[in-house]
């Protein structure tokens, strides 16, 4: 198997004396990415992917494809590494010191941690949301405007910005204070918000870490409706605590669980992935159903 130690800030190197996959093409601008609705395109390629932090294994042993066009849902209870393996897609524990990732993930054929791909692109094509709203302190106009102005595009920004408002479903609620604090938003409209600021850069996945548990039902009702429109254009993984939530709105389910050693220590595993449909009717692991039933976590 073939090892990546991540560096804060810093590229993952594979070990010399392992072979690498077959990545005949590097992340670069030259690729365009065509999603043909007649085929079941595969975004990402996970193949026995395991996260330690510090030497202490999180995640252990994660193989799933992630398909275009689909919401993917990670559910499991606290502590299964959720979030850990949702972080891997885009290399945001790339800045937590001590972390190591082993195992094959590829993006669209890409090793996403191959020695010659940059980072900060892997994120601008693979953008995410956190779990709490958090806009800049500028204003609703400036906010969806960083991610352009970062790469370096100056003109046609009002259009870009307006875009992205409206893909986010906040375009008429804001229209005519732009130039108002981000801050004087409603915590829906300020998630919407990051979504807006997340979509300006044009990436071709979102990343959702729990987008909603911070909201209230009303809220949380129109960044669900949101996320079906969203899936017509991106592909979507979201970790999500609520099970009505993921029945509601992903296609495809990824159930976590933890392993407890005799020490204590907790390793998060794949228990079962499957279209959700089969997943929340039809379980083929009885702790799956045993977790979606509320017997257990």
């Amino acid at each position: 198997m073939r090892t990546l130690a991540i560096k804060p800030g810093g590229r993952a190197e594979p070990s010399a004396d392992e072979p690498r996959p077959d990545m005949t093409r590097p992340i670069d601008d030259d690729i365009v990415i065509e999603d043909d609705p007649e085929q079941d395109v595969v975004v990402f390629e996970a193949r026995e992917v395991t996260v330690s932090y510090s030497g202490a294994v999180a995640v252990e042993g994660v193989t799933l494809d992630v398909h275009a066009g689909r919401i993917t849902a990670l559910i499991g209870p606290s502590g299964c590494g959720k979030s850990t393996l949702l972080r891997t897609f885009n290399r945001m524990n790339d800045l937590i010191p001590g972390a190591e990732v082993s195992g094959l993930l590829a993006y669209h054929g890409h090793d996403l941690y191959g020695r010659d791909v940059d980072p900060i692109d892997v994120r601008r094509r693979i953008g995410m949301v956190f779990q709490r709203p958090n806009p800049f302190p500028k204003s609703i106009y400036d906010n969806v405007a960083f991610g352009p102005r970062i790469s370096g595009i100056r003109q046609g920004l009002d259009e870009v910005v307006e875009r992205a408002l409206h893909q986010a479903a906040l375009w008429d609620e804001v229209k005519d204070k732009l130039r108002r604090s981000a801050f004087a938003l409603s915590g829906g409209q300020q998630q919407r918000l990051c979504i807006a600021r997340c979509l300006a850069v044009e990436p071709d996945v979102i990343l959702m870490d729990e987008p909603c548990s911070s909201l209230d039902p009303i809220a949380t009702a129109r960044i669900e409706d949101l996320m079906t429109d969203l899936k017509r254009e991106y592909t979507i993984v979201v970790v999500t605590h609520n099970m009505q939530q993921a029945a509601r709105v992903s296609d495809m389910t990824a159930f976590m669980t933890t392993d407890v050693d005799q020490t204590g220590h907790r390793t998060g595993r794949l228990v079962e992935y499957d279209d959700t449909d089969k997943m929340f009717t039809n379980p083929t692991d009885p702790r799956t159903e045993g977790y979606i039933t509320g017997r257990f976590g």
